[in-house]
């Protein structure tokens, strides 16, 4: 198929090493790689989907925002191929950092709009530029926030990554993961894998969102933790905004986790206590992104790495032969550079193998 699916639950042998006991037990550590969708990410699962309702409602123009750009190279190539107009708005200092995104995002056919800030201001201007141009334009989600009903179709489309892990895991060892783990910036990427598994109250759910400097830097985007209850873009849910209600600016090395909010659903989640939501800084997620590099040889992306980051905090408390899935939501070959400068900056060692045998399943 074009999009490249069904991305695969894989054991990940060496990283499983490196976690275990001195005595040889510990989990097993599985990686969902949602990196190996067409254009290196997740976001496909729902730009062709929304595409294909453009293209059925009879629009011409799609309009939509990025942040990490890898939403916006997935809409671009979605609307390529179904003969769509495309405008994506930016960010002024996202362009700075994904340059290579930017540069693909063009190549695909999209203008490419720079917005003064982030994505939370590049979303708006996007929304403005759609409801200026209703006639013809479909305003394309990227993610589980805003108004209703779009979450909702956003957390449909991704949610093939809980659905292709279940059958997996049934297929692999005849029964479902213990342990779902995945970051956490809006939320498409987490409501995905989780959505599946919502019922399975035997399934433990955790979320990492971005930790930045640390949670009590004032430089983080750690919603769940830190955030309060509000509306922003037409939904209600967890936000990061001062005293008198005004967003405030956010921080993380994983452009894509920067948004603000959060999705309703995981807001809900947070609040029953069914998912679990914890946090990792930038040096951790750095860590972790040399970690599944040299163990694994697989680049993630800085998003996926806090993922892979709470695994150092996670692996010590849980049984032996427990079996965790991890979202690997993208590749982070696009960063490689700005990885190699933070790794020499701040000193980070180099990470090590712990040679134990991994009984295969």
């Amino acid at each position: 198929m074009w999009e490249g699916k069904h991305r695969c639950i894989l054991i990940a042998e060496r990283l499983t090493n490196h976690y275990k006991n001195m005595d040889g037990t510990g989990p097993l550590i599985y990686l969902k790689r949602e990196d190996l969708s067409h254009c290196g990410a997740h976001k496909m699962n729902n730009a062709i989907a929304q595409a294909m309702i453009a293209k059925r409602m009879g629009l011409k123009h799609v309009v939509t925002a990025t942040g990490a750009g890898q939403h916006g190279v997935a809409t671009a190539a979605a609307c390529a191929k179904l003969g769509l107009e495309c405008t994506v708005f930016m960010g002024s200092i996202d362009m700075q950092k994904q340059s290579s995104n930017l540069l693909l995002m063009k190549l695909l056919g999209a203008q490419v709009k720079s917005v003064q800030g982030n994505f939370k201001d590049a979303s708006s201007e996007a929304i403005r530029g759609w409801v200026g141009n209703l006639e013809r334009s479909y305003y394309f989600s990227g993610t589980v926030v805003g108004p209703h009903p779009r979450p909702s179709m956003v957390c449909e489309f991704q949610s093939v990554i809980g659905k292709e892990t279940r059958r997996q895991a049934m297929e692999k060892w005849g029964g479902k993961p213990d342990v779902l783990v995945a970051c956490v910036g809006s939320g498409s990427n987490a409501l995905g894998l989780f959505h599946e598994f919502i019922g399975d109250q035997d399934v433990r759910m955790i979320g990492v969102e971005a930790a930045g400097f640390g949670l009590d830097s004032g430089k983080h985007a750690a919603t769940l933790a830190r955030g309060e209850v509000g509306v922003y873009h037409g939904a209600m849910s967890y936000l990061l905004q001062d005293e008198e209600g005004q967003i405030v600016d956010t921080h993380s090395i994983g452009v894509g986790l920067e948004y603000p909010g959060v999705s309703p659903e995981l807001s809900f989640l947070k609040d029953t206590g069914r998912a679990e939501f914890y946090s990792a800084t930038d040096k951790e997620a750095i860590a972790a992104y040399q970690r599944l590099c040299r163990l694994e040889g697989i680049v993630p992306a800085l998003e996926a790495s806090h993922a892979l980051a709470f695994l150092d905090k996670l692996c010590p408390t849980l049984k032996d032969g427990t079996k965790v899935v991890v979202s690997c939501s993208g590749r982070g070959d696009k960063v490689a550079v700005t990885v190699h400068g933070y790794l020499q900056d701040w000193s980070i060692e180099p990470c090590t193998d712990v040679s134990i045998p991994v009984t295969r399943t």
